[in-house]
């Protein structure tokens, strides 16, 4: 028997990650096995033998089960910007997702991709993850496309220039990240030295 969602913790509100192989595909849990989740026309079949470069065009929010989403492909729970951002009250991600089905959106790569719309129904931020955006990105090249030479040229390139802004950022935010955590640091040790002194 397969495992439930259940036996990895999964609570509404939560971001499935669909791993497709050459793509993620993202999923808010909204309870009871279901997802919601956006879509180009075609639906997100985990298959890639039937695609199309999908750098704009509509999207649908599709409310399914999970397992029908899932097929054989592995998945987690990723809720990926908690560090980064609180998380919004479980029952408002759920309603306005299920608020949400059956709408059309407008889908761009880098506008409005699946993973942007389930970060703005968790966090009211519609971001990827830095690190994550080749294949994000690599995701909405191939997706639904017909195979051919030109397509995967396409790809590639764009998945390498992508790779490339994406090591850019996250070796940026790294450092950030260090300097902030050394700021804090410093301060806790100079407060620590002045109480020393009292």
């Amino acid at each position: 028997m397969a495992p439930t969602l259940f036996e990895h913790g999964a609570k509404p509100g939560d971001l499935i990650e669909f791993s497709r192989g050459l793509y993620q595909h993202w999923a808010v849990y909204i309870g009871g096995d279901e997802v919601v989740h956006l879509t180009t026309p075609g639906g997100d079949s985990g298959s890639i033998g039937n695609m199309s470069v999908a750098l704009s065009s509509e999207g649908q929010v599709m409310r399914d089960k999970i397992w029908e989403v899932v097929g054989d492909d592995p998945f987690e729970i990723n809720n990926l910007l908690d560090y980064k951002y609180e998380p919004r009250e479980r029952h408002l991600i759920v309603r306005d997702a299920c608020r949400m089905v059956g709408s059309v959106w407008r889908y761009g790569v880098f506008s409005l991709n699946c993973e942007h719309f389930a970060t703005e129904l968790r966090y009211g931020k519609p971001e990827d993850d830095v690190t994550d955006s080749a294949q994000s990105i690599s995701y909405c090249l191939v997706r639904n496309a017909e195979i051919g030479g030109a397509v995967i040229l396409g790809v590639g390139l764009a998945v390498g220039v992508a790779a490339l802004f994406a090591s850019f950022l996250k070796n940026n935010d790294k450092e950030e990240e260090e300097e902030a955590r050394e700021k804090k640091h410093k301060k806790h040790r100079n407060r620590q030295r002045h109480q020393n002194w009292q």
